[in-house]
């Protein structure tokens, strides 16, 4: 392919799975019982999360959101994938912060319980994520570039 990756997704999705190596660094971490490295990795992909999301939601605002840009064909299916992800992300969200705050606050019960729930919903959405980057931006040139309404659903 002969064109260029867009600069602010591919920094985004970067972030996002360097979050998900953190995760699963942190997730063996604690299995060995290092508690301390655990809490400064997990902070750490709590960081990289951060940073996406600023990133995302920047372009969001201020650029929009690009349409899928492939076959019609299938375009449905990429619909229901990104609902899909959007769904995981949000999830994985909620229970990353739940997970960060329970573990900071010594609430070791909810966030033994919740952790590893985090954790797998985490790597499905970095999974996903990367997947959606690449329908958009590399397998497909992406299509236009909007509102986030009209990228999902289309015009």
């Amino acid at each position: 392919m002969n064109y260029s990756l867009p600069i602010l997704p591919t920094i985004s999705t970067t972030f996002i799975v360097l979050s998900a190596i953190f995760v699963a660094i942190g997730w063996g971490q604690i299995r060995k019982r290092n508690i301390d490295a655990h809490k400064k990795t997990m902070t750490i992909a709590g960081i990289c999360a951060t940073i996406f999301f600023i990133i995302y939601m920047s372009r969001t605002v201020f650029i929009g959101n690009t349409a899928f840009g492939g076959p019609d064909e299938i375009k449905i299916y990429y619909t229901i994938f990104l609902i899909f992800h959007v769904t995981l992300a949000t999830t994985g969200a909620v229970f990353g912060l739940i997970s960060l705050i329970s573990g900071y606050k010594n609430k070791l019960t909810i966030h033994r319980k919740l952790g590893p729930i985090t954790s797998i919903i985490w790597f499905f959405t970095a999974i996903t994520g990367v997947v959606v980057y690449l329908l958009l931006y590399v397998f497909y040139h992406g299509g236009e570039t909007t509102s986030t309404i009209k990228a999902i659903l289309g015009s």
